[in-house]
C-alpha cells in the first residue's frame, strides 16, 4: 500500500502541477475575464453527468463485487464486467447526447449571471467538452480492473496525459485550425480524455487478458445498481463544491468564476498530493479486509491512513497559508492576470486552504464507507447539507461576492465531514481515530512557529527584493520554504520523530531494498 500511495501521490502531484501550468497558460492569455469564466463554467454540466452516473466512483462500486466474483468464477466475472461496461457506455452516450442537444438552455441554467452572448458561447464550449464524459465513464471500468489487479502505473499516467493534451491543444490548435479564444483548450479536454482515460487503460487491460463480451444482463447488476444508486442520486456538497463556485460565481460578475477556480486549483494540490493518493491506494486493501472479515486490521489500516495523511498535510497546509500571496503571484501573475487579480484571489486561496486537512479526511473516510458497501450514508448526509447550502449561497454568498461564496463552500465541506465522521463512530466505533487527533495537534504545534517565520520571510521578500513581482515571489517561496522546513523538521526530529516517520520509514525501507 505504501508503494501504491507513493506512485499515485507522484502522479497526482505531477498532474496538479500540470493543471497549474494549464491554468497559468489560461491566466496569461485570458486573465480573470469573461472568456476564462465561460471555459470554467463549461465543466458544470459534464461534471454533473459524471456525478449522475457515479463516474468517479465506478472503481469503488465495481472493485468489491468483481474481486469476490473473480475468486469464485472468473468466466462469470467477465460476464458481469461486460454488463457494467455496456450499460456505462450506453448511459453516458444518452446523457451526453441530450446535453448536446439542449446545450443552450443548460448553459443559461449553469451560469445565470452571463449575458445572452456569453451564454451562447458557453453552449458552444459545452458541446465540445461533452464527449469527454463518454471516455471517462466507460474508461473507468477498465481502470477498475487495473486497480483490482493492483496495477497502478496506467491510472497514474491518465491525469498526466489528460492535462498534457489540454495544454498542447490550447497552444497549438489555434495555429492549425480556425478557432478563437479558448476553443483549443476545450478540444484538448476531449482529446485528453479519449487518449488518457479510455484508450490507454483499454490497451493495458486488453494486453492482460480482457474478455469483453456483448452482454447486457447479469444477476449482479442489481447489486451493483443498489450500491451505485445513492452515488447517482445523492449530490453531496463535496461533489458539487466546484460547481457551486462556478454557478454562483457567475452571479457576482466577470472574473469571479476564474478567480475562484484559480484559487481552488492551488488549494487542491496538497489534497491530491496526500489525501487522494492515500485514499486511492488504500481502498483496494480496505475492501479486501472487509471481504475477509478482518475488522481489527481494517481499523488499523484506516487509522494509519488517516494519521499519516494528516501528519503530512497539516504542515504543508500551514506553509501554503503563510505564502498564499507569493504563490498566487508566482503561478498566475503576468500577461492578462494583473496585480489586482493576485490581491483579489489571495484571500480566496487562504479560505480554501483552511479546510485542506478536512478534505483529506473526507477522501479516506469516504472510502471506508464504500469498502463496507455503504454508499447510502455519505449520499444522504451530503444531499441534506447541499440542500441547506443552496439558499445560503444565493441569499448570503452572492451578495458578499467571491469571498462569501468561498467561505460558504468551506463551511459546507466542514459540516459534511463532521457529520460523516460522527456517523462512522456511532456505527463502527472510533478505533480508527485513536491517536489521530493527538498526532494532528502535535503536527500543528510544531508547524505553527515555522509558519510564522515563513510568513515573515515571504512578506519581506515580496516587499524588499529588487526584482520583478514574479521573481520576488519565487524568492519568497524558496526562502520561506527553506526556513519552514528547517524550523519544522529539526525540532520535530529531536522532540517528535513520530511526525517524520511516514517519510523516514519509507526511506529506510527503500534503502534496505
Amino acid at each position: 500500500m505504501g508503494f501504491a500511495t507513493l506512485l499515485m501521490g507522484a502522479s497526482i502531484v505531477l498532474s496538479r502541477f500540470m493543471g497549474l501550468l494549464r491554468d497559468k497558460v489560461i491566466s496569461w492569455q485570458f486573465g480573470a475575464s469573461g472568456e476564462a469564466d465561460m471555459y470554467f463554467a463549461a465543466f458544470v454540466v459534464p461534471d454533473i453527468i459524471n456525478y449522475l452516473l457515479a463516474g468517479g466512483y465506478v472503481s469503488i462500486t465495481l472493485i468489491p463485487l468483481l474481486a469476490k466474483r473473480f475468486q469464485e468464477d472468473s468466466e462469470d466475472a467477465w460476464r458481469f464486467f461486460s454488463s457494467v461496461f455496456w450499460w456505462a457506455m450506453a448511459a453516458s452516450l444518452l446523457l451526453t447526447g441530450l446535453a448536446f442537444i439542449y446545450a443552450l438552455p443548460l448553459a443559461a441554467w449553469v451560469a445565470p449571471g452571463f449575458s445572452a452572448e456569453q451564454t451562447a458561447r458557453l453552449a458552444h464550449f459545452l458541446r465540445i467538452i461533452l464527449p469527454a464524459q463518454v471516455f471517462f465513464l466507460s474508461g473507468a471500468c477498465f481502470t477498475a480492473l487495473l486497480f483490482l489487479r493492483r496495477q497502478f502505473t496506467i491510472p497514474a499516467l491518465t491525469p498526466l496525459i489528460y492535462n498534457g493534451a489540454i495544454i498542447a491543444a490550447g497552444l497549438l490548435l489555434p495555429h492549425i485550425f480556425p478557432m478563437q479564444g479558448m476553443e483549443g483548450f476545450c478540444w484538448g479536454v476531449t482529446l485528453g480524455a479519449g487518449l488518457g482515460a479510455f484508450i490507454l487503460p483499454w490497451l493495458a487491460v486488453r494486453d492482460d487478458g480482457l474478455k469483453l463480451r456483448w452482454r447486457w444482463r447479469h444477476p449482479l447488476m442489481g447489486r451493483f445498481l443498489i450500491i451505485a444508486l445513492p452515488l447517482m442520486l445523492g449530490q453531496s456538497i463535496v461533489m458539487l463544491n466546484e460547481q457551486f463556485l462556478r454557478i454562483f460565481g457567475s452571479l457576482v460578475g466577470d472574473g469571479a468564476v476564474s478567480l475562484l477556480s484559480y484559487a481552488r486549483r492551488i488549494s487542491q494540490v496538497p489534497v491530491g498530493m496526500v489525501g487522494q493518493a492515500a485514499a486511492v491506494a488504500s481502498y483496494p486493501f480496505l475492501a479486501a479486509l472487509v471481504a475477509s472479515g478482518e475488522k481489527k486490521q481494517f481499523d488499523e489500516t484506516l487509522r494509519k491512513a488517516l494519521s499519516t495523511s494528516l501528519v503530512l498535510i497539516i504542515p504543508i497546509t500551514l506553509w501554503m497559508l503563510a505564502i498564499a500571496w507569493p504563490t498566487m503571484c508566482f503561478i498566475f501573475q503576468g500577461g492578462q492576470f494583473n496585480a489586482h487579480d493576485t490581491a483579489s484571489s489571495t484571500p480566496l486561496l487562504q479560505l480554501m486552504l483552511l479546510i485542506v486537512p478536512v478534505w483529506t479526511v473526507q477522501m479516506i473516510i469516504g472510502r471506508a464507507f464504500y469498502a463496507h458497501g455503504d454508499t447510502l450514508t455519505p449520499a444522504v448526509i451530503g444531499t441534506v447539507v447541499t440542500a441547506l447550502s443552496v439558499p445560503a449561497f444565493y441569499w448570503w454568498g452572492v451578495p458578499n461576492g467571491a469571498l462569501g461564496i468561498a467561505l460558504l463552500s468551506s463551511v459546507g465541506v466542514v459540516v459534511y465531514i463532521g457529520l460523516l465522521c460522527a456517523v462512522w463512530c456511532k456505527r463502527h466505533g472510533c478505533h480508527a481515530f485513536t491517536g489521530v487527533g493527538k498526532n494532528s495537534a502535535l503536527a500543528t504545534a510544531f508547524a505553527l512557529p515555522a509558519t510564522l517565520i515563513a510568513y515573515a520571510a515571504g512578506e519581506w521578500c515580496m516587499a524588499h527584493l529588487p526584482f520583478s513581482p514574479v521573481l520576488n515571489a519565487f524568492g519568497a517561496l524558496a526562502i520561506s520554504g527553506l526556513l519552514f522546513a528547517l524550523c519544522y523538521i529539526l525540532p520535530a526530529w529531536k522532540y517528535a520523530p513520530l511526525l517524520l516517520e511516514p517519510i523516514l520509514g519509507r526511506l529506510r525501507r527503500s534503502k534496505g531494498k
